[in-house]
């Protein structure tokens, strides 16, 4: 948890400030006793929701060389064409039915948690994009974090603070709280870049996307190394990599 002197050094505002949002309810926040303290999670989703830039130390701060890039994880959760649904909870359920690497017996359990955040709070962060997630993701039993994007048939209203309809949607299943910040803060980091935005679209193939968040990644921080078998950034392997059969397609 983070105090409101620590929000306020990541935002770079005053502590007042900091204040003044969660008293009008902008920023969650909750009390231990006298103090005030922030969820780390809260703040990555109410920072991208809101286009607000974090301090490269607060997105470093989970960063070790066991946790994968996000790039990586990407490439193990793929990149899905033309998922189908027209309201919310469909394309949920289309998503977590396509989730790579997940045990029969999570996915249920993955839905439910997924339809119970969004009750809690839109995961939509504006501009047609919205990062569904598992809010304790101590309690999925999965090898690896992953990260799958999909791209829907059908835009879908996630009340996002835009107003916008979604049409993609990345899913963060992980199986700690750190390897869990660790993606998202990447990911908040790498959908502020230009050519990952340019390049986010139904009729981008994969290679294309996963080598732009690969470029946009590494301008964070060194790679970390990857662990053994994984897919290595660059056009000879990113091609490889995703579970959609392509733009327009369907995995």
């Amino acid at each position: 948890m983070l105090s409101v002197r620590e929000v306020s050094g990541i935002l770079k505002v005053s502590e007042r400030t900091v204040l003044r949002w969660i008293r009008r309810g902008d920023l969650p926040a909750s009390r231990s006793r006298e103090r005030v303290l922030v969820n780390p999670v809260d703040l990555l989703e109410w920072a991208s929701a809101r286009g607000v830039e974090l301090s490269p130390a607060f997105l470093e701060r989970w960063a070790q060389p066991t946790l994968p890039r996000l790039g990586d994880a990407l490439a193990a959760g793929g990149i899905d064409y033309g998922v189908p649904g027209h309201s919310k909870e469909a394309v949920l359920r289309a998503v977590v039915r396509r989730l790579p690497r997940i045990r029969e017996e999570e996915r249920q359990f993955i839905y439910q948690s997924l339809l119970v955040r969004e009750a809690l709070g839109s995961t939509a962060i504006g501009d047609g994009i919205a990062i569904p997630h598992v809010r304790n993701p101590l309690l999925v039993h999965v090898d690896a974090p992953a990260v799958t994007l999909s791209f829907l048939e059908h835009g879908v209203d996630f009340n996002a603070l835009d107003g916008k309809p979604v049409s993609i949607l990345f899913t963060l299943v992980s199986p700690t709280v750190r390897a869990h910040l660790h993606l998202l803060s990447r990911l908040g980091y790498v959908l502020r870049d230009r050519a990952v935005r340019a390049v986010l679209k139904p009729s981008s193939p994969s290679h294309e996307i996963l080598q732009a968040i690969w470029d946009a990644e590494a301008q964070l921080s060194p790679p970390a190394p990857a662990a053994p078998g994984s897919p290595r950034p660059g056009p000879a392997t990113a091609g490889a990599a995703g579970s959609g059969a392509g733009p327009g397609g369907a995995a």
